[in-house]
């Protein structure tokens, strides 16, 4: 595998990883309406800074959010390239499955009796 491909399979497999948890998706889902403060990803879940800091550090090493320090106020916003990765890859299995299906419907088509309005 060459070193681009390999990089690529890496990061998304981080990506992968940092959505399968429903905390961080939430959050992500949260920073997609605009910047919010490490507090405020935190607000919904009841949960201490320093557990969600814990969440966005995971989605920082993933590329999905980038986090800027305003003296004590950690300041986050997504960076949706990563979800556009994902979502090329996802499409690929989107088109496979479509096409298998749009097979499978004109199987199923030219098997079935042709109905007739004559017959009851």
């Amino acid at each position: 595998m060459n070193h681009m491909v390999e990089r690529s399979a890496d990061s998304l497999s981080l990506v992968f990883r940092a959505l399968g948890d429903p905390t961080r998706r939430a959050m992500v889902q949260r920073l997609a309406g605009g910047e919010r403060t490490v507090g405020e990803l935190a607000e919904p879940f009841r949960m201490s800074l320093a557990a969600a800091s814990k969440h966005v550090r995971v989605l920082e090493r993933a590329g999905l959010v980038r986090r800027r320090v305003q003296g004590r106020v950690h300041r986050c916003r997504l960076q949706a390239d990563r979800l556009a990765e994902a979502q090329a890859w996802l499409a690929h299995y989107e088109r496979f499955w479509s096409e298998r299906l749009d097979a499978l419907e004109s199987l199923l088509a030219e098997e079935s009796p042709d109905p007739s309005p004559d017959r009851r």
